[in-house]
């Protein structure tokens, strides 16, 4: 279990009850081995953002286990989640989730001070992964000092800034260029080839042939899994 970076077994995912009973999910196996990416394709209310929800610890199953980096999540307390999701696990959102009050280097820096790195440190590792997204002009503007593409790239590197175990990304290039969307799916997979694992959502299909494999949804139900043509 531990040379997994994320491990689902039979996950199951509803919401309501009686008539209202939606199924989210419905018994997901999943496992990503590091330096893997994997592309999470289907049609809209197929479970794409349901199951990476449910990879990262942002909601918790109805049934079934998640392993992140060999820890059982299913059960874990707030505080030790909060924890695992702080050491390990790297978001982005489409929206960016930025925080609007911080500079793009306190953005970047902030999971570090969280697990207690030194302001200093933490900083210069912030401005250090800035420079590797080519931005590192930006580092005391704020999001909205900043465009949609430079809030993206920004996010990037604040979920891969440390030691990321596993990247979880919804969506990330919606909201984007071409050029920009490339790029970050460019500083994904390099942080997948440096050993980290990766579980992409994405509805383009030329996005997710940078990936290792694609699993497909629909209904909630895994329909195939097929490699690509990397």
């Amino acid at each position: 279990m531990t040379d997994h970076a994320l491990n689902l077994r039979g996950v199951t995912r509803e919401h309501g009850s009686g008539d209202a009973l939606v199924h989210a999910l419905r018994g997901i196996d999943l496992t990503l081995a590091p330096g893997e990416l994997v592309a999470v394709m289907g049609p809209s209310g197929s479970g794409k953002s349901t199951l990476l929800n449910l990879a990262g610890g942002l909601d918790a199953p109805t049934a079934g286990s998640i392993h992140i980096d060999g820890t059982s999540i299913v059960g874990l307390s707030a505080t030790r989640l909060a924890a695992l999701r702080r050491s390990s696990v790297g978001y982005v959102f489409q929206d960016y989730n930025l925080v609007p009050t911080l500079t793009a280097v306190e953005n970047v820096s902030l999971p570090l001070e969280l697990e207690g790195m030194r302001a200093r440190a933490a900083r210069e590792a912030g401005l250090e992964a800035l420079e590797r997204i080519g931005l590192p002009e930006v580092a005391d503007r704020f999001p909205d000092e900043m465009s949609g593409g430079q809030r993206q790239r920004v996010a990037i590197a604040r979920a891969l800034v440390g030691e990321r175990r596993l990247v979880l990304a919804d969506e990330p290039t919606g909201a984007l260029d071409t050029t920009t969307g490339e790029f970050v799916l460019d500083q994904l997979r390099a942080a997948c080839d440096a050993g980290a694992s990766g579980l992409l959502v994405t509805h383009e299909a030329r996005y997710a042939a940078w990936a290792d494999r694609i699993l497909y949804l629909r209904d909630g139900r895994e329909v195939t899994a097929q490699g690509t043509t990397r």
